[in-house]
């Protein structure tokens, strides 16, 4: 049985998950304000006793609930967009990696490099270690270099797959013939899990993605000796 730690996501790993986190708190905070206001409204509205059978129009109490609403979404609006802009920027990278979808495995190919590229299949449960999580795991982990910008091309050899990260705050569709990029920047060494997030078929929950992020000495001896 999973502990309850088990089941939340992880923490953020890179700048744009935080942002990402950031925009939910903030977004939530507008909503309760905005559900706390609405049912004190109501409640008002129903307990009390006062009644004007003749008010036909209120110019002052219209103006109000026109504007206001627009400037909520303007407080939302201009974060949201933010965002999105930063989700879509690719820096300068030092590193590009290829990953391909496949059904149901994820092929990896390091392009800066010369025949450095492998296939990533989720472990069986009987040889699963102690440590290592069920229809989480792979027998080939990414390692890549943490604060350090780093290119992703994601493409598929069949189907429509989706390789995504939580904790990077990073889903990018894998589509046969085309091939999309997308930037990731790690704050610290840590191992990240992810799955495809697309249904791609019978075997869609067992094709995992587990990416492990070192330092740039200890990734560059993974090179030397791969």
């Amino acid at each position: 049985m999973p502990s309850w730690s088990q089941i939340n996501l992880q923490e953020a790993n890179s700048p744009l998950m935080e942002q990402l986190n950031f925009f939910h708190d903030h977004t939530l905070m507008i909503l309760i304000m905005i559900t706390t206001l609405v049912t004190y409204i109501m409640t008002s509205t129903f307990t009390n006793k006062l009644m004007n059978r003749t008010l036909l129009e209120n110019q002052k109490i219209e103006l109000i609930w026109t504007i206001m609403p627009a400037i909520t979404l303007i407080f939302i609006a201009l974060p949201s967009l933010r965002i999105l802009y930063m989700m879509d920027e690719i820096n300068v990278p030092i590193l590009t990696i290829k990953s391909i979808g496949h059904q149901w495995y994820w092929s990896y190919e390091y392009s800066d490099f010369k025949n450095i590229e492998f296939d990533s299949y989720m472990k069986p449960t009987k040889e699963l270690e102690e440590s290592e999580f069920r229809l989480l795991d792979v027998d080939n982990r990414v390692i890549l270099p943490y604060k350090s910008n780093i290119r992703m091309l994601i493409t598929s050899s069949d189907v429509i797959h989706s390789w995504t990260i939580p904790s990077l705050g990073i889903k990018i569709d894998a589509t046969p013939g085309r091939l999309n990029q997308g930037s990731i920047y790690m704050n610290r060494p840590t191992l990240m899990f992810g799955q495809c997030s697309e249904i791609c078929g019978a075997n869609h929950s067992f094709m995992p993605i587990v990416m492990e992020s070192t330092s740039m000495d200890m990734f560059i001896s993974w090179i030397k000796n791969y």
